[in-house]
């Protein structure tokens, strides 16, 4: 078909009905409009991804945490740091899951990378490096297949594990277990802080000018962990936690709730003595107090005995942050009530004469000491008789 023959037609189609052609061409311009528009927002894609990727990795750490089993799969579980100087013990970018077989590839391209980096010319691969991928094995006389995963037992040990699929998905058991007796013969570093770029000490002679840019741009553990990375929610981050972490109280923590029950329980003591040596007075400005606040004494025992019994419950469910805060404030409440307790015995009582003075209340030892006085001697028995007799006066001859 020709050039002219196209006009031609469209010019045909145009006289025709021209108000069919008229929303054909509107329908090829919104088409083409979004083509453009798909192409844009694809295209902003790989930028994205160019934005999250990480070109120089010298200051980078990586923390593997543990091997779990997420969503019926083996993986690692580990975090990334972006400052390696902290020992990982700041706020992590993320925590992030791989697949053994793709962290165990990585981790041992790393290790050959640092051997290689060292002038270690021997380094070998471990023989567990064979069963990175699926791998097809018998086993007395029976079809199985093999691959790297986690240890059944513990989440910081690899094994490999049976599956009776070529693609290593449906676990299979051979005399009880799922994992093979087979020697790993080497151990990742989980719960060791590793920073992504390792320097070697070497000499001026034995490296080029490129040496240092590409030691910081080629972390093999941590961009290909970066690469593959799998956000790991809260809730992922649970699975494989030792119960230590998340049953209990551990040693320290028994010693310190013991101390502060006993510490809180012999306040509790203290108060209760010294309200029995209270004074009316103060008794009943505190019972006005509480009338004051419209509460009574029986509601304020209420209130202690249901706080007691909230925070026995929260340290039997293990829920240790709210245990620790609401002990901490009934001791320190306690521990005001004893110290208003202990300052208002101590003050001395005054009484206020007709007068307007204050008086002094006698102490009781100088009335012990007024009656201590013998009332048979003369002074004492003249002032009790009430008389005053005149001396007698020597006789003047």
């Amino acid at each position: 078909m020709t050039c002219s023959s196209i006009h031609v037609n469209r010019r045909t189609l145009l006289k025709k009905n021209p108000k069919q052609y008229t929303i054909m061409g509107r329908a090829r311009t919104f088409k083409h409009i979004f083509s453009i528009f798909s192409a844009l927002l694809s295209s902003s894609v790989p930028a994205t991804k160019a934005e999250d990727a990480i070109e120089y990795w010298t200051d980078y750490a990586i923390y593997p945490q543990r091997c779990v089993n997420y969503n019926g799969n083996d993986q690692i579980m580990y975090s990334m740091f972006e400052q390696s100087s902290n020992h990982c013990v700041d706020t992590p970018i993320g925590t992030y899951i791989a697949s053994v077989p793709a962290f165990v590839d990585a981790y041992l391209e790393q290790a050959a990378d640092n051997a290689a980096d060292a002038g270690q010319d021997d380094y070998a691969y471990p023989a567990m490096a064979d069963y990175l991928e699926c791998t097809a094995t018998q086993i007395n006389g029976v079809d199985y297949y093999l691959q790297l995963g986690c240890n059944d037992d513990d989440t910081s040990l690899l094994a490999v594990n049976i599956y009776s699929d070529a693609d290593c998905t449906e676990h299979s058991v051979v005399d009880g277990y799922d994992d093979t007796s087979m020697e790993v013969g080497f151990k990742l570093s989980f719960g060791k802080c590793t920073p992504c770029v390792i320097w070697m000490d070497k000499n001026d002679d034995e490296i080029d000018d490129q040496y240092y840019v590409n030691k910081q741009t080629n972390a093999p553990l941590c961009s290909a962990m970066w690469m593959y990375k799998e956000e790991c929610d809260g809730k992922c981050q649970l699975t494989g936690k030792a119960s230590t972490d998340t049953d209990g109280w551990n040693k320290a923590d028994k010693v310190l709730l013991s101390i502060l029950s006993l510490f809180g329980f012999g306040m509790l003591l203290a108060i209760i003595k010294k309200r029995q040596k209270m004074s009316n007075k103060d008794a009943l400005l505190e019972q006005a107090a509480i009338s004051a606040a419209g509460l009574q004494q029986s509601h304020i025992l209420g209130i202690f005995a249901l706080l007691i019994l909230v925070i026995t419950m929260f340290a039997l469910l293990k829920l240790k942050k709210i245990t620790w805060a609401l002990l901490l404030i009934l001791n320190i409440f306690l521990f005001s009530y004893l110290m208003k307790l202990t300052v208002d015995g101590s003050v001395k009582e005054t009484v206020i004469g007709p007068d307007g003075k204050i008086v002094e209340k006698e102490d009781s030892d100088d009335e012990d000491d007024d009656d201590d006085e013998d009332p048979t001697t003369p002074a004492n028995a003249l002032n009790a008789a009430g008389n005053y007799e005149n001396p007698e006066l020597p006789q003047v001859l």
